[in-house]
């Protein structure tokens, strides 16, 4: 499964700081600089302004009810976007961006963020943005598997499930 540049950065960044166990902003940074988000360094204050967005987004991913998960995306787009703009930069190809490039770090990351799960929706269908199905464990995840059909966050948590099964059925 491909994902354009929103579909892909927004997504996936927005999955790995919902996942992200330590909420220092040194910590948060280095996960933006994975993504390569521009001037991904961020302090303390932003590091709680972003935190407050992420968790926005986190009812967003594993949402069953297609029209319940549009509106909860179309919320977070008219809370972060304040235009959509064709852009070039850093020697990138062309793509959209859902807010000027000129605003602070957590503002674009925002609209990076609502942008990027507005076009996974779009483009690769609201279940691809899933919630681990294993009981106990509140990571997400982006499903980019050929078929569409990912239940968890990681190879551990299936096999966990897997191991508790195969148990029950043997008693």
């Amino acid at each position: 499964m491909q994902f354009n540049t929103y579909g892909g950065t927004g997504s996936f960044v927005a999955a790995d700081l919902l996942n992200a166990t330590d909420h220092h902003h040194t910590a948060l940074s280095d996960i933006l600089r994975r993504h390569q988000i521009t001037r991904p360094d961020i302090d303390a204050e932003q590091a709680g302004r972003l935190l407050a967005w992420v968790e926005r987004l986190r009812p967003v991913f594993g949402e069953t009810d297609p029209q319940r998960q549009i509106d909860l995306v179309n919320a977070l787009l008219r809370d972060a976007a304040t235009g959509v703009q064709v852009s070039m930069h850093d020697g990138s190809q062309p793509h959209l961006h859902y807010v000027s490039q000129t605003r602070e770090t957590v503002t674009r990351l925002k609209a990076t963020t609502a942008g990027g799960l507005a076009v996974a929706i779009c483009g690769a269908g609201g279940h691809r943005l899933g919630r681990c199905g294993r009981e106990g464990c509140d990571r997400v995840y982006v499903d980019v598997s050929r078929n569409g059909r990912r239940r968890f966050c990681s190879v551990a948590c299936a096999n966990r499930v897997n191991v508790a099964a195969h148990r029950a059925r043997s008693r």
